[in-house]
């Protein structure tokens, strides 16, 4: 069975629970569909944000999406000083 990573990222305009579900499921069905993957195809998904948005965790998006039966993890990146 083949393994391959794939990594996608997207913007939100604020940190709301309604926008970071919407920006999750927008970039996780993106990349399902021009990868041509169903759920089953998945062995495990991390979802990382910024520190300032934490108003719902992202996985919730993939969740809703048909995501059962895959591991995920919402992890936050390092809030390095001066970093964009």
């Amino acid at each position: 069975m083949p393994v391959r990573a794939i990594r996608g990222a997207v913007q939100v305009g604020a940190n709301q629970s309604t926008a970071i579900l919407e920006g999750t499921s927008e970039l996780v069905a993106e990349v399902m569909t021009r990868n041509q993957l169903t759920p089953a195809d998945v062995i495990s998904v991390v979802f990382t944000a910024t520190p300032d948005l934490n108003a719902e965790f992202p996985a919730l998006a993939a969740r809703k999406l048909g995501f059962q039966d895959v591991p995920l993890l919402c992890c936050t990146e390092i809030d390095v000083p001066g970093a964009a």
